[in-house]
Parts: C-alpha cells; sequence; structure tokens
C-alpha cells in the first residue's frame, strides 16, 4: 500500500459543543501536521468507535490520513464515550453538534482550516443534513448509503406502508443505547455516563410509530425540502442491493454543485469492503474527491460522468451473492438521455406486451386476494449481503400474486432508471396496500427479483394527508419501483408480480383484503437504456486498497441465517433471523466484544391482527473484573384499530442487575 505520510494516533480527544457537552473524538494524521496543517474528513456516526465501527473506521481513515488528511471519526452525543444521551436520530442538536465540531476542528494548528464530511447510513445522512446548514469550514461531501428523504426513502417507511426494518432498526438501537462509555477513557464517570444513557435514552420505537404520515417529524434532516441550500460538491454513493439507491439518481438530478453519483452491487457497506462484490478501490476514488476540493487539485474529478454504475447481468436467485457478474456504465448527465421509456401491457391472458403490440387490450378486471405470508422471500429493505437477507427464488411468493410476464426476448433489453406501474386498482376496505415486483424468469424458470415498489393505497395522493380508499371504486395510481440497472437476457421473460401483502418487509394492512386490478389499463413502465455507449469501456476500478485493523483475535465466529418454520396445524408461519455478531478481543484496548440478535415475524393463514414481530439483543463487553452484559426485547403487534408495543431493557454490571425497566404502549393506527 502506497502510504505517502507517516501517520499518528491521537485516540480520544474532547470537542465542545455549544451547551458544554463534550464529545469523544479519535484521530489520525500525518505525524507532521501541525507544522504543515492538513484538512480534515469527519465522520460523525453513533456506533462506538471503541469496539462498534472499530475495525472499518481503521481500515479507512488510516488509508485517508497517510495520504495526507487529519481523519477525526466522533461519537454523536450520548454514544461511545461522548457525553449526553442519545434520544433520536438526527435531532437538531446532532446538526448543531456536528457544526460545532466543524468549527472546532478547522481553527486546530494541525487543519488548514478545509473540513470534509463523509459516512455511510447514519453518516452519509447527517453529512448531507450539515451540508444543508452550510457551515463555512465545509468544502464538500462524502454520502453513502444515505436518504434525502426520512419519510420516503428510509428505514421506516416506503410507499405510505410500515417497514419491518422500522422494528428492526429500533431494536438495534435500542441495543446500541444500553452500552456504557469506556472507563480507559472516561475515568470513573463511566457509570453515572451509563446510568443517564439507560434511564433517559428512551424507546425510540415508539416515537417514530407516533409518525406514520410525512409530517414535520420527518421532514426534519430531509434535504429534498430544498435542495438549493447544499452549496457544496456531493458525492453520493450506494449499492443496488441496498435500500438507499433511490437517494443518489435524486440528488444528480436536482443538486445545482458539482457532483456524482456511483452505484454497485453491494449492500449496505462501504464499496471498498462491497459484497456482493465487485468491491473497489474506492478509497482512492474519494481521495481523487477530497484532493479536488480540500487540496485544490485540479484533478478534472467535476468533468466525471454524474453517474457511474454496474449494470447486472441476469443470475439465478439466491439469499446471498459473493459477486454480482455484470459491466460498469456511465451516463454524463442525469437524467440521461441514453435512456428511453418503453411501456408494456397487463393482458387478461397474463401477460406483457408492449404497447405497440396491444393496441386493443380487453379491459378486464382481475381478482387479487394474497394470503398473510406473501413475502417471505422479499428478504430485508435494507440489505447488508453478508447473509441470505437477499431476496430468494420468487415462485412461492408468485404463488400469492398476480402474475403477468412477457414471450421470451428475441433481444436482451438493459434497464437503468426506476421502472414504474400505472395500475387502475379498486380495492374492497378503506385502507389496503399493493406490492409490486420486477422478475427475471429464466429458461428453466428460476425467478429472480431485479427490483420492487410499494404504496400504501390511502397514500394515492398524498403522503401528508393519506385518504381512505371507497370501496368497490376504481382509482388510477402510479407506484414507483426502485432505481436498478439490470440487463434481461436474450431468451428469458420479463415477469411483474403484484400483491396486497409483502410480509414481513411490510406491516400487514388491517385487513385481508381484495383488489381489482383491470387490464388494458394498467401497464409497467421500463427505463430501457441504448446499450453499449462510448464511455462505458472507459470506466476501470482497481482492487480495494486500505490500511490494516488493529489487531483482534476472533474468540467465536458469527453467524447469520434466516429459518421459515411453519405448523400445519395451527396455521402459524415463523421467520427467524439470526444476526451473531460473534466474539472478539480488541488486543489493543483489551476489550471482548460480543452482540447477538434474534428476530422472529409471525402470522396465521386468513388472520390479519397476528402479525407479530418480537426481537431480541444480547451486548457484552469485559475487560478483566469489569463486565457489561445488556439484554433487550420488543414486541410489535396490532389489530385493525392499534399497534401494541412491549419492550424490556435488563443491563447488568458482573452479576448485578443495575436497572430494569419495561415499557406497555398502544398506539392508534393512521391510515396504515
Amino acid at each position: 500500500m502506497d502510504t505517502p505520510y507517516e501517520i499518528q494516533e491521537i485516540e480520544h480527544v474532547w470537542i465542545p459543543t455549544r451547551d458544554g457537552t463534550r464529545l469523544s473524538a479519535r484521530i489520525w494524521m500525518p505525524v507532521n501536521a501541525d507544522q504543515s496543517p492538513v484538512p480534515a474528513i469527519l465522520e460523525y456516526i453513533p456506533y462506538y468507535k471503541r469496539f462498534g465501527s472499530t475495525s472499518r473506521d481503521e481500515i479507512t481513515h488510516k488509508y485517508l490520513a497517510s495520504h495526507g488528511y487529519a481523519c477525526v471519526r466522533l461519537d454523536i452525543r450520548g454514544s461511545g464515550e461522548s457525553e449526553g444521551v442519545l434520544k433520536d436520530e438526527y435531532l437538531e442538536t446532532e446538526i448543531q453538534d456536528g457544526i460545532a465540531a466543524i468549527n472546532w476542528l478547522a481553527k486546530q494548528s494541525w487543519c488548514t482550516g478545509k473540513i470534509g464530511m463523509m459516512g455511510i447510513s447514519w453518516g452519509g445522512f447527517n453529512a448531507l443534513q450539515i451540508a444543508a446548514r452550510q457551515p463555512d469550514p465545509l468544502k464538500a461531501i462524502v454520502s453513502v448509503a444515505s436518504s434525502d428523504d426520512r419519510y420516503a426513502d428510509d428505514i421506516h417507511h416506503m410507499g405510505g406502508t410500515l417497514l419491518g426494518d422500522n422494528l428492526s432498526w429500533a431494536s438495534v438501537m435500542f441495543s446500541y443505547n444500553t452500552m456504557p462509555p469506556d472507563p480507559a477513557i472516561v475515568g470513573d464517570q463511566w457509570y453515572d455516563m451509563w446510568l443517564q444513557r439507560l434511564e433517559d435514552s428512551g424507546l425510540w420505537l415508539k416515537t417514530w410509530l407516533q409518525h406514520q404520515r410525512r409530517d414535520a417529524y420527518w421532514r426534519h434532516g430531509s434535504v429534498c425540502e430544498d435542495y438549493s441550500a447544499i452549496r457544496v460538491p456531493v458525492f453520493a454513493v450506494s449499492g443496488w442491493a441496498d435500500g438507499y439507491t433511490n437517494t443518489v439518481f435524486r440528488l444528480m438530478e436536482n443538486l445545482n454543485v458539482p457532483r456524482k453519483g456511483l452505484i454497485g452491487a453491494w449492500g449496505h457497506t462501504y464499496p471498498h469492503i462491497g459484497r456482493p462484490g465487485p468491491a473497489i478501490d474506492f478509497l482512492s476514488e474519494i481521495l481523487k474527491w477530497w484532493n479536488r476540493w480540500l487540496k485544490d487539485e485540479d484533478n478534472n474529478v467535476e468533468a466525471e460522468p454524474a453517474i457511474c454504475a454496474w449494470m447486472q447481468d441476469s443470475e439465478p436467485p439466491t439469499t446471498h451473492y459473493e459477486y454480482r457478474k455484470g459491466r460498469w456504465v456511465t451516463e454524463k448527465t442525469w437524467p440521461s438521455h441514453n435512456i428511453e421509456e418503453k411501456s408494456y401491457r397487463l393482458c387478461p391472458g397474463r401477460d406483457l406486451k408492449p404497447d405497440h403490440l396491444a393496441p386493443d387490450i380487453e379491459s378486464r378486471a382481475l381478482d387479487l386476494q394474497s394470503p398473510i405470508t406473501t413475502g417471505l422471500m422479499g428478504g430485508k429493505w435494507c440489505a447488508y449481503a453478508n447473509g441470505p437477507d437477499l431476496a430468494g427464488e420468487q415462485r412461492p411468493d408468485d404463488g400469492g400474486s398476480l402474475v403477468f410476464q412477457t414471450k421470451a426476448l428475441e433481444e436482451p433489453v438493459e434497464i437503468l432508471g426506476a421502472p414504474y406501474v400505472e395500475l387502475s386498482i379498486a380495492a374492497d376496505q378503506p385502507i389496503a396496500m399493493v406490492a409490486v415486483r420486477l422478475s427475471d424468469m429464466r429458461p428453466d424458470h428460476q425467478v429472480t427479483r431485479v427490483t420492487y415498489g410499494l404504496l400504501n393505497l390511502t397514500h394515492r395522493t398524498s403522503a401528508e394527508k393519506p385518504q381512505t380508499l371507497e370501496p368497490g371504486k376504481k382509482y388510477k395510481i402510479k407506484v414507483p419501483l426502485n432505481f436498478i440497472g439490470q440487463t434481461f437476457k436474450k431468451g428469458h421473460k420479463i415477469r411483474l408480480s403484484i400483491s396486497s401483502v409483502y410480509w414481513p418487509l411490510a406491516w400487514t394492512p388491517p385487513k385481508s383484503t381484495k383488489l381489482q386490478i383491470w387490464t388494458g389499463e394498467s401497464c409497467l413502465v421500463l427505463p430501457v437504456r441504448s446499450k453499449n455507449q462510448p464511455l462505458d469501456h472507459q470506466q476501470n476500478f482497481g482492487e480495494p486498497q486500505m490500511a490494516d485493523p488493529d489487531p483482534k483475535t476472533v474468540l467465536a465466529p458469527p453467524e447469520h441465517n434466516w429459518t421459515i418454520h411453519k405448523c400445519l396445524k395451527s396455521g402459524k408461519t415463523e421467520l427467524v433471523v439470526i444476526d451473531d455478531r460473534g466474539k472478539y478481543r480488541l488486543e489493543n484496548i483489551d476489550l471482548e466484544v460480543s452482540a447477538r440478535a434474534e428476530e422472529r415475524y409471525s402470522a396465521r393463514y386468513g388472520d390479519f391482527s397476528s402479525s407479530k414481530g418480537v426481537t431480541k439483543w444480547h451486548r457484552r463487553l469485559k475487560r478483566g473484573d469489569w463486565e457489561i452484559n445488556s439484554y433487550t426485547r420488543i414486541c410489535l403487534t396490532s389489530d385493525p384499530e392499534n399497534f401494541y408495543i412491549q419492550a424490556e431493557l435488563d443491563a447488568y454490571a458482573g452479576n448485578r442487575r443495575i436497572k430494569c425497566l419495561s415499557w406497555d404502549e398502544t398506539i392508534k393506527r393512521d391510515h396504515v
């Protein structure tokens, strides 16, 4: 690995905020930065830099620091060794603390005064949000796997439906917030800081369920409210297996600053450790970005294509890929003139026919009433692709769906963009949803999901002001699907599947719903791309370069598994998700770390009040005689009127129980 600068690490630095709360930072920088100041790059997240994101921080920030930057990993207020309490994501205090940190960094003797922000997921979110506040020292950002719209495109909702990942993610943070700061950093005050977190962090799931429509709560932090507020260059990144792909394209379309977008095959990971592969030399890519905007290097990065995307080839369906075949393609601008919308009409015989071949298709109502467990092969909304969390073989779910498909393709079809469907639709209930899946059917009849979309039909005209349906009334709706780059091969078929349930990726409607969909009046629209554009052959990324992490000894391996159980006697089906992070020791700080989650999603055939999600986490830290264990549990159920939350938290220091808390909450359903 080429390392032009010898670096030093500062394990802990206090950064003050406006109200006096101190945030804890870990910093890597060139050893001579005091004599020759360098720009700073800030990553600002709540994932406990001492034991949570440690290895990822080290391989990333040590590499960037060795190329002439001061890299700062800052724990958000109330996380890691930072003081205070973390009470929710993207609060105003978080934004103001981040601005204070940027201003503090810019004034340090080792800093040139120019700051960049980077981050994946939470760190990508607050990079966008802080950029919109325009702190003067902030000169550019890299935002990976983030959203510009916290309601439409985050882990909580999709198309107005409530996502199963809303419960899953609430459980992750419920567990993280039980962890103490490290006494090796903060000293004897660790215990009081820990107690304050246990008592005051709260049950975030309750807060989120109190906002089921797109209100001011979700508008806060959604930079799509005013794209013009962002006035610094933006490098936006995601992967097709991730939940946050759409943001890249919207930012390219709506920002008026130097910008570029990169989309690979990856799940929710940085591209230099991206799975499914190909992983790329992403750190060299962002070095070019930082060198241009933080060091004024004339490398012409602003002239690069607006979009560089991995065009996926057809693959057999599986819940995990090590590598997705394909090629890199580029678009100089977005939206692109190389892409043309082509419409396929839904026909009574369950065919998909191109519009020019279907001038007089009969308008006929087809009935659809999906079983409650339709969707078990849907995978996670936000897939990490480090276990069987991708969408699997689609035929089991297609059995509970209306299915339309083309004839075998006479030539390949390549799409890049967001497909959508227009449906003439009616429902027999005032609240209903529709799930739409676009798939690749192979000659051996295996079916691989390509992309999908969800719509709560009460949100058909507005997410701010949902309206119930008039049972039996026909409505014309549009359902956008997630952006995707995909090649459908010659001899394959393009399949469209429509269901009234998509459990447990989305929470079930209040009651079983019969939908009617009219053929002839309904269509699928694909963004078809002209193949083999001249610039496609110019893009090539090298093998990933990164620094070595500090030593870590694996004491027990991780385990990731998804299992479906069906009881034919009771009619209950249960999806069991095991997310065991294993056990390891961080040798440099002599700390043992382990974490294990178990999630169970169940429902009984014919009973739409039986939907249930139960999540459990156990976290453990140990150094010598100091040992911390926390156990958290959340159970979410519903009936046609309400959601019900039961939650428990137990925290132990050694063998002594320090805190035991419980919640029992009822929250009214709001058009969901």
